[in-house]
């Protein structure tokens, strides 16, 4: 039996989880002080998916990057693919807040969002 640790992120709470991974692929869970307690350990130790921010270059010298993020949680294993096109990524202005760059990320359906527009 693998015993892990983890701070829940699901609320402000911050629980520590104590996460016991049993031989048969269940996992018994303590240290929650809410039922999202429990699902936060089980999908961490399952699928962790992430939110992920970061900018993007733009073709302006008076904007040189804007914020973008996954209008979902990525699995970990498709975050550093993204990155690593975020970073080659560039952007033309004028650009709105909420266009769509780069749509269904390694066939996740997680698209990835322009969070701030800008002009020229």
């Amino acid at each position: 039996m693998k015993i892990h640790q983890k701070i829940c992120i699901s609320c402000p709470a911050g629980c520590h989880l104590e996460i016991k991974e049993n031989g048969d692929g269940t996992f018994d869970i303590s240290g929650n002080t809410c039922p999202r307690g429990k699902t936060y350990a089980i999908n961490e130790m399952t699928d962790p998916r992430r939110v992920v921010t970061a900018v993007v270059a733009t073709d302006s010298a008076v904007t040189p990057y804007l914020p973008v993020k996954t209008d979902a949680p990525l699995p970990f294993g498709s975050i550093q693919t993204l990155l690593k096109k975020i970073y080659a990524f560039k952007l033309e202005l004028p650009a709105k807040s909420g266009m769509l760059l780069i749509e269904n990320i390694d066939n996740t359906g997680v698209n990835l969002i322009l969070t701030r527009g800008s002009e020229k």
